[in-house]
């Protein structure tokens, strides 16, 4: 049935009428109030400032409560068309986090008069679950003459978003991790743009890494000098074009001057084609591939996905190395177990989709303890991977299905077009890395902003203060 909301008008009113609401102080109202209002004061935002505050825990702003009496107001008593003339109120004590407050309005003098319009003044208490007044006050407002009942106004759900929030805490993860270590020396290969140079030295100056510019020189100090980047304080090592920079920069990894590289305005080819050349390059015994960490905003956790930029067609050998550095990049970022989702059109085996026979021959290896620190179930259709209730829908009993920290794509191609959706439909935030070479590589688009290149330098910090997965093959 439709909801209705009605008010009391001037002729339905009564000195004691009185109407309430009772509202609990969520952490959604403390994010809520602060961008309705812009008031990031950070006794009511910032639970580390409020912790040494006063209170010692972040408190409600006096005008969340100001604002439910103006609620019970406008849409109680008087009700619809009631317009708020006056208020004196008096705040008696702090509402914290986790309290309910029970919010009453009661008629106090109505003022009817002939020659001017009429008026009410009622009396507001605001009273949490302690029974103690934290609001009191008075309000004066104009009485409606008219009776007036209307279908309630649907309203859009508000969703609090905060896309790259996982990221934000890996970069910090990060920090932390490098505390009283050196940063990570960095081979930048060919950054003569701004977003290149700028990502590099916003890692730099927040800790992470210490880059060296490998390329052009002329072309890196005139994108430094046209974005306003001081590139002075680091190494540019000078080549004649992008193939020699990355010829140089993977020199460097194999001498041990840097320990990660990271793709500058260069094609990923030219890069790779450096990586894994079979006599000068930085190939271990495990498959090269690449993962892109994925900050989605309705995900709890960070998840990863692979392989989308590296392994064209990956055979079921391939996918075994590239399932195992995917889980070694989990171990790094302190996922004890990750569950791993292969990925398939469907979540049943058949010999018409080759992927589905990997995807059971991959479990099949990981029982055989031929991929280890994970836990794997496949095929699974994507559906079945994120959501436990289309996993139970189709009958599915299994550890990873709604729950997967790894997601292998069949081939480069799916796996690319998914990360590029969940970034540009679903406000994902994504960082990447080459895993199962010499060194990490950070492998970013040319598209990405300076902060994804930041996650993914700490994404290569975090593999260095582990065990690197390219020396476990």
């Amino acid at each position: 049935m439709t909801e209705m909301i009605e008010n009391r008008p001037l002729a339905e009113l009564r000195v004691g009428d009185t109407a309430s609401l009772t509202r609990t102080f969520t952490q959604g109202d403390v994010e809520t109030f602060a961008l309705m209002s812009g008031d990031v004061n950070p006794s009511h935002v910032d639970a580390t400032f409020a912790a040494s505050d006063r209170f010692h825990e972040v408190v409600a702003h006096g005008m969340w409560s100001a604002a439910l009496i103006s609620t019970v107001l406008g849409t109680e008593l008087p009700g619809p068309g009631t317009v708020y003339l006056d208020q004196s109120l008096k705040f008696r004590k702090p509402v914290f986090l986790g309290d309910s407050v029970r919010v009453t309005v009661t008629v106090s003098a109505i003022d009817a008069a002939t020659g001017h319009i009429p008026r009410a003044t009622l009396h507001c208490e605001v009273i949490n679950q302690r029974n103690e007044i934290v609001v009191e006050g008075d309000a004066q407002v104009i009485i409606p003459t008219e009776k007036v009942s209307r279908p309630r106004v649907h309203l859009p759900k508000l969703e609090l978003r905060d896309p790259g929030v996982k990221l934000r805490a890996l970069i910090e993860q990060a920090r932390v991790a490098m505390a009283g270590h050196a940063p990570l020396a960095m081979a930048v290969v060919h950054a003569v743009d701004a977003v290149s140079l700028g990502g590099a030295v916003d890692a730099a100056q927040a800790g992470l890494i210490t880059p060296v510019f490998v390329g052009p020189e002329a072309r890196i100090r005139a994108a430094a000098e046209a974005a306003h980047i001081d590139i002075a304080p680091y190494r540019l090592i000078a080549t004649e074009h992008s193939h020699a920079a990355a010829a140089q920069a993977v020199a460097m990894a194999r001498s041990g001057e840097v320990q990660a590289l990271m793709k500058g305005s260069l094609h990923t080819d030219e890069l790779m084609h450096a990586v894994v050349d079979a006599q000068l390059g930085l190939r271990t015994a495990r498959r090269i591939s690449h993962v892109f960490v994925i900050d989605a905003v309705n995900w709890p956790t960070l998840q990863l996905l692979t392989d989308a930029a590296v392994n064209v067609v990956p055979d079921l050998e391939a996918k075994r190395d590239i399932v195992q550095n995917a889980i070694d990049l989990a171990h790094a970022l302190g996922m004890a177990r990750p569950k791993v989702a292969i990925l398939s059109a469907v979540e049943t085996v058949t010999p018409k989709i080759p992927s589905t026979i990997d995807a059971a021959a991959l479990c099949k290896m990981a029982d055989r303890g031929q991929i280890t620190g994970g836990v794997l179930d496949g095929p699974l259709a994507f559906d079945n991977a994120v959501s436990a209730a289309a996993a139970k829908t189709k009958g599915i009993v299994s550890a990873v299905a709604g729950h997967a920290d790894i997601l292998l794509a069949p081939d480069l191609e799916a796996g690319n077009m998914l990360a590029k959706q969940l970034e540009y439909l679903a406000e994902a935030k994504v960082a990447g890395i080459v895993l199962g070479a010499r060194v990490p590589v950070v492998l970013t688009s040319r598209a990405d902003l300076p902060d994804a290149r930041m996650a993914s330098c700490a994404l290569a910090v975090l593999l260095s203060m582990a065990v690197p997965a390219a020396k476990a093959g």
